[in-house]
């Protein structure tokens, strides 16, 4: 088998054979198989894409090229859950703990941020002296004795996915659905969790633009989990704004704790809630995801959620202290507020844009291995359809340089759009993807 001829049929948009998918897979997994030939392939199928079986293939390839974990020794129906990344998603934190203190495992392995989407790990870092990189045999302890851990994603999983990750950021192909979709489930399966949800944002600040390329997206995976024997439900939600309000890693952690004491915004205690009561179908201890929906209200409410999130930060070596006292927490140098220049209804937020800032100020990395500071970030609780006043605070820059800080207080005002008159508030869910079907989500 030679890797030129499989360039060629994919540049010619000729379905792969499985046994094509597992050569090159495998060849460069053991870097027998140079960049600039994987790095013509790749872009041969961000042209031609490749279909759902081309993908799951692909998929299984990729989960082949390393270790895959057995969470057999973990009692119950373990849930994992995906978000495909945005701007102010912090969801996974107490996502993790509402649905361990229900009774449903939480063995989540998750990865650090690239770019304006923030990563789970980093804002994890923030909390002082927190394990994020512990033993198999302990990370499953913990999840036997607290219900859930996250810990990063271990070197050995799936090595052909970091290989290609990092050649596809270079090469422009990031974006292409199939490699997306093989990307995410190829860590999912070999995590080993029996049951995965998946959270497919889309908007202006998600890695998918339009609505038809997350629906499918989304059924691509549900189909790969599917044939791998995990049952994959996947959520379509918007992201034409920031999700929360805090964009940083820090501050992340302390909306965080606010959303557990049941002081979280709207929008983001609603994907929650939505996603919790889901994990929670998926793992056996309600009849649906509205029963299970409840459930992670009460726990917010009654605060056993925040206990158990107390509980895994004290398990995992961090200093639980932070849930009262936030100037434990990395702290920013700077706080630069940013006023409102006129009045008007918020029209347009462009999520993007602030995610970006939020990266120039250091609380993202634009290379892999960047030291970010945890520290700085942006505070904004405004939403499309809320009106704001000629010169009333609407964001505040947390900055380690007062100069950097400066700019991207000037910038933040060119990320928001006003209109005089009122505006309707952007919808939140989309569309519930599963094996059986796809169906059409409302905001109730």
């Amino acid at each position: 088998m030679n890797i030129v001829d499989i360039i060629e049929k994919k540049k010619r948009g000729t379905k792969l054979l499985k046994e094509e998918i597992d050569f090159f897979v495998q060849g460069y997994s053991d870097s027998v198989i140079p960049d600039y030939q994987i790095s013509a392939l790749l872009m041969a199928i961000w042209f031609n894409g490749m279909d759902s079986e081309e993908t799951t293939e692909l998929t299984l390839a990729m989960v082949k090229s390393g270790k895959i974990l057995d969470l057999f020794q973990i009692k119950g129906i373990k849930v994992d859950k995906h978000s495909s990344g945005g701007v102010a998603d912090t969801v996974s934190l107490p996502l993790v703990a509402l649905v361990a203190t229900n009774g449903v495992p939480v063995a989540k392995m998750s990865g650090r941020g690239l770019g304006y989407s923030g990563g789970t790990i980093d804002k994890l870092e923030a909390i002082p002296n927190f394990r994020v990189e512990i033993p198999i045999e302990e990370f499953i302890d913990h999840v036997n004795r607290n219900g859930g851990a996250i810990v990063a994603q271990s070197n050995d999983l799936v090595v052909a996915d970091k290989k290609l990750y990092a050649l596809r950021d270079v090469t422009g192909t990031v974006d292409s659905i199939p490699l997306i979709a093989a990307s995410i489930m190829s860590k999912k399966i070999a995590a080993g969790s029996d049951a995965v949800l998946l959270d497919i944002k889309v908007g202006n600040g998600a890695f998918i633009k339009n609505l038809e390329d997350a629906k499918r997206l989304a059924k691509i995976m549900v189909d790969i989990g599917t044939l791998a024997g995990r049952e994959t439900v996947a959520y379509i939600t918007d992201m034409n704004q920031p999700l929360g309000d805090a964009i940083g890693n820090s501050i992340e952690v302390e909306e965080v704790v606010e959303v557990l004491k049941g002081n979280g915004g709207k929008r983001l205690v609603r994907v929650i809630e939505v996603l919790g009561g889901e994990m929670l179908r998926l793992g056996g201890k309600v009849q649906n995801e509205t029963e299970g929906r409840h459930k992670i209200k009460e726990a917010i409410h009654n605060g056993t959620g925040l206990k158990k999130f107390k509980t895994i930060i004290q398990a995992q070596g961090g200093d639980a202290n932070i849930i009262e006292d936030f100037s434990l927490l990395p702290q920013a140098r700077f706080k630069i507020p940013v006023f409102a220049s006129e009045s008007g209804y918020i029209s347009a937020i462009k999520a993007e844009a602030i995610g970006r800032l939020a990266v120039s100020l250091g609380a993202g990395r634009t290379k892999k291995d960047e030291k970010i500071d945890l520290a700085v970030g942006i505070l904004f609780p405004k939403k499309v359809g809320g009106f704001i006043e000629r010169n009333e605070k609407i964001a505040l820059i947390l900055a380690s340089d007062a100069e950097e800080g400066n700019r991207a207080a000037k910038s933040f005002l060119n990320c928001v759009e006003l209109k005089k008159e009122q505006v309707k508030p952007l919808s939140l869910f989309y569309y519930r993807i599963s094996k059986e079907e796809i169906k059409k989500l409302s905001d109730e």
